[in-house]
């Protein structure tokens, strides 16, 4: 491919003031075809002008200026090549000269250098023997360094001792592989290698399978025991607190004389157990070496995320199988098993989160934490609804409070486990009512209401010390017969056991204090159930003034044992009896106390009502008053008298003043009674003084009973007669219209009814009124007394 020399541009030079236009057109088309530039212009200019022979001659003119050019520089260079020609003819006879010197030269050099050469053939050959020699030694070092680390490989195959394995096949790879000069050792080496890697993976996997099976029976009988030092643990707690009591109990009864010291017992063992300080992992058979080996050699693999991912995937599946209740065995039965592996699950990961490297993470172990309360609420749930006894139901609380307070000591948050006892304390006590209704009416029913033997002293302390329903802390003689029946202790005994059974489900489920909760229920066992049980039987079994007495003496006890029960719940509770006793309320059993009162009441009173009966016997008209009183009046002492002597061995002065009390305003209501029925038509002022003498009796017994009550009870115990006594008084009076003033009658006559006072006022007959008396009488003064009568029924008239 050839290329054209850019041409040097060519400009024309001034033309002269002498030139002729000519001669500057000349130069243009000169400088024009130079430059190699387009002569159209200049062609079509010379037609134009008509003169295309002037154009013909500058371009002949232009061509013989170059001709000449052309031959001075054809002259110049044939001179050069001359004197080159000639340089070098001079220059062919120098080299001829000199390739004869070099060819002496190099005949010389070869006859003086081919000794040597023979010689350093030698050498080179020596030396690359030597070099191939200590190749061969420095290969048979590799391989024999290589084959030592094999044997050492395969030795701790054989021991088991995988980790050290791995080391001599990652030095193997890293040092040796690639640099082993044997194909055949290489290959070895590329085979070998991958596959001793997956046998050490499989064993050490078996290894690890073998000892998940292993764990799940470790991890129950780890969740056994730790939930029995807690138990243990609690029962010491339950020993402290009854010295703590007794201590107090005894301080209250001013028995500063003992010394008290509360004996410490060493937990280290038991905390050792748990924690992993007794042993190589506190329990026989707590081994996680399977487990941290496993971990240690996939970290060595390069496994390790993997290896996690598969350790926690299997022990979740495990902790899911662990959810499963069986349908065939009671809950109630495998409930201690069912969360003793849970226990004994978590207290296995809590060792693996603390010093397992990493291979589990807190977050995971919360993940199955909260995955295993839930499903733990979902079955305590679904059983509690089931239960329908309280026994059941509390042995399955303590059981699960004692497995919060074993995982709350590893840090596991159980507010949702209480929340789930607290959400069925209602229950709870609903079938502990429930069952104790039942045993109050078996007690009942079984209670023959006759007083109660005791031969021994530790029938007395089982009987009566034991619920502080003492009269007295002197120690009787014995044999002893209470004043109550078995209906009391057995009672006491349901009630105790029921205040401990709240106080049990109360206790340790996350609530601080709990007595206002257990008095609430203890309030509706005694207001709901004990009550209407007594009552029921009240209504319904009582038939005899002694059954009655008995069931009122009873009540009597029953109140001071109320008092123990408050003070028994108070400190199963940890409260201060100071405390607990500023909220005492009134006696809840008061219906039953009162039905027994008025069914006594109504007995005697049925009993008093068959001499009262002898009333119709009186002599209403009689001529002179009876002087030692009717008879009706001496049955009734008679009867009362006996009845004392009979009820202060069983009644207390209190109820056995209420119930006199009541029955002698029944016997003068009943005088009042006779007078204002209609068996009584008239009477005279000598069947009232024989009423006066009886009311006196009456009056005289009641104040006989000073001695065993206050004199302020026999009073009030006399004012039952109040009725009576105020009737008699009134028809005696020498003035009876002072009833009508109100101050006297309030002070004097306030127990009488106005209507009975007219219609029992106009009964009473004067002497004077008398068949034919009027004819002696006639004309004489009237009775002031008779006046006074006639002017206060006339205005007892007027105001009705």
């Amino acid at each position: 491919m050839s290329s054209t020399k850019t041409r040097r541009r060519i400009v024309p030079a001034a033309a002269e003031n002498g030139d002729t236009a000519d001669k500057q057109d000349q130069l243009l088309l000169s400088s024009a075809i130079c430059n190699g530039e387009d002569l159209g212009s200049f062609v079509r200019k010379a037609f134009a002008s008509g003169k295309p022979e002037t154009l013909l001659h500058h371009l002949k003119h232009f061509t013989k200026s170059k001709e000449s050019e052309i031959e001075d520089v054809c002259r110049a260079h044939y001179q050069d090549f001359i004197v080159a020609v000639d340089d070098l003819r001079s220059l062919l006879s120098d080299v001829d000269s000199l390739k004869s010197s070099l060819s002496n030269s190099n005949n010389k050099l070869q006859n003086v250098a081919v000794p040597l050469l023979t010689s350093l053939d030698a050498y080179v050959e020596a030396k690359n023997k030597c070099s191939n020699i200590a190749l061969a030694i420095n290969s048979l070092n590799t391989c024999v360094q290589l084959m030592e680390l094999c044997s050492r490989a395969n030795f701790h195959l054989t021991k088991n001792n995988f980790y050290m394995a791995l080391k001599c096949l990652d030095s193997i790879e890293t040092n040796f592989q690639d640099k082993t000069p044997s194909t055949t050792l290489k290959r070895m080496l590329e085979k070998q290698i991958p596959a001793i890697r997956a046998h050490i993976e499989r064993k050490v996997s078996k290894e690890f399978g073998d000892w998940l099976v292993e764990i799940r029976i470790v991890s129950r009988n780890l969740g056994q025991l730790a939930i029995g030092q807690a138990s243990a643990a609690r029962q010491r707690e339950e020993e402290l607190r009854i010295k703590q009591r007794q201590a107090e109990e005894q301080s209250r009864l001013s028995l500063r004389d003992c010394v008290y010291a509360l004996e410490e017992e060493e937990d280290d063992e038991i905390d050792g157990v748990v924690d992993g300080s007794n042993g190589v992992n506190g329990i026989s058979g707590f081994d996680l070496t399977p487990l941290y080996r496993a971990y240690h050699i996939h970290q060595t693999l390069g496994l390790e995320d993997r290896f996690k991912q598969y350790y926690f995937e299997n022990r979740k599946l495990q902790l899911t199988s662990d959810f499963q209740v069986s349908s065939m065995t009671p809950f109630l039965e495998s409930h201690q098993t069912f969360f003793a592996q849970i226990a004994g699950f978590f207290i296995v990961e809590d060792r693996v989160l603390r010093t397992g490297g990493g291979l589990i993470s807190k977050m995971e172990v919360e993940n199955l934490w909260d995955t295993a309360v839930s499903k733990m609420c979902s079955v305590l749930e679904d059983q509690f609804s089931r239960m329908q006894t309280a026994n059941h139901l509390l042995l399955i609380k303590d059981y699960v409070s004692l497995l919060g307070v074993t995982l709350r000591r590893f840090g596991y948050p159980i507010d949702a486990l209480l929340d789930v006892l607290s959400k069925h304390r209602d229950k709870y006590h609903d079938l502990l009512l429930s069952d104790c209704r039942k045993q109050f009416a078996e007690a009942l029913a079984a209670d023959k209401f006759e007083q109660m033997y005791m031969k021994k002293e530790y029938e007395y302390s089982m009987n009566v010390l034991s619920f502080q329903i003492q009269t007295s802390n002197i120690m009787p003689a014995f044999p002893y017969v209470a004043p109550f029946s078995s209906t009391v202790p057995d009672c006491c005994r349901i009630v105790r056991s029921f205040i401990e059974d709240s106080v049990s489900f109360m206790s340790y489920g996350g609530q601080l204090e709990f007595f206002d909760v257990v008095k609430k229920y203890l309030d509706r066992l005694l207001t709901e159930v004990l009550d209407g049980a007594l009552l029921k039987v009240i209504n319904s079994s009582i038939s005899g003034v002694t059954q009655a007495m008995q069931m009122a003496a009873n009540m009597a006890v029953f109140e001071r044992a109320c008092d123990f029960f408050f003070r028994h719940a108070a400190q199963l509770s940890g409260i201060p009896l100071r405390i607990a006793e500023r909220g005492r309320r009134q006696f809840p059993l008061i219906k039953a106390r009162d039905a027994a009162e008025e069914t006594l009441s109504g007995l005697l009173k049925q009993k008093v009502d068959g001499f009262l009966s002898l009333i119709e016997n009186v002599n209403w008209m009689a001529d002179e008053p009876p002087q030692g009183g009717n008879e009706y009046a001496n049955e009734v002492i008679i009867f009362l008298e006996t009845l004392v002597s009979t009820a202060q061995q069983v009644l207390p002065v209190q109820v056995l003043k209420r119930v006199l009390q009541d029955v002698l305003t029944h016997i003068s209501e009943m005088i009042v009674g006779a007078l204002h029925g209609e068996s009584v038509k008239r009477f005279n002022i000598n069947a009232i003084m024989g009423l006066d003498v009886d009311v006196r009796l009456l009056e005289s017994f009641a104040e006989n009973q000073a001695p065993l009550m206050s004199e302020a009870e026999a009073s009030q115990l006399k004012s039952g007669l109040a009725e009576s006594r105020q009737m008699v008084n009134l028809l005696l009076s020498n003035h009876p219209e002072n009833f009508l003033n109100p101050v006297i009658r309030e002070r004097s006559y306030n127990a009488l009814d106005y209507r009975k006072v007219v219609a029992i006022s106009e009964k009473l007959k004067d002497q004077s009124d008398r068949l034919f008396g009027s004819f002696g009488t006639r004309g004489a003064k009237q009775n002031p007394k008779k006046k006074s009568l006639d002017a206060l029924i006339k205005r007892l008239k007027d105001v009705n």
